[in-house]
């Protein structure tokens, strides 16, 4: 004799194993929102040429004082220290030699990805 034990079960708790049910499928087909926040480089570059540049040089090619005030972008990505997150965490955080400048999450995983991106060119 084959019993439906699910007959017995109230409404709301078969809603919740319908509910449960399909959630893989949900998952599969509702966007990430890690994917849609993905660093880009290049924005990072076109953001570090507005803000950074007084200081920084921002890269090899770009043109840079004789007596820069700040480290170079190049030679911060050469740090044994600097990586993708150590990056992200010095941005977010405030510093009494630099200025005090508000950039959203977005943007800073774009200006890490850039500076990560400049230990690759030599």
């Amino acid at each position: 004799m084959n019993i439906n034990f699910a007959s017995y079960l109230p409404e709301e708790q078969k809603m919740k194993q319908r509910i449960f049910a399909l959630a893989p499928i949900f998952s599969i087909l509702l966007p990430s929102p890690l994917a849609a926040q993905s660093a880009d480089p290049s924005i990072g570059r076109h953001l570090a040429e507005k803000q950074c540049s007084v200081c920084h040089k921002i890269g090899a090619s770009a043109p840079g004082d004789k007596t820069p005030v700040a480290p170079s972008f190049t030679d911060i990505s050469r740090m044994p220290s600097a990586n993708e997150l150590s990056l992200k965490v010095f941005l977010r955080s405030s510093h009494p030699k630099m200025p005090n400048i508000i950039l959203s999450p977005e943007e800073i995983d774009s200006v890490a990805s850039f500076i990560v991106g400049l230990k690759e060119k030599k």
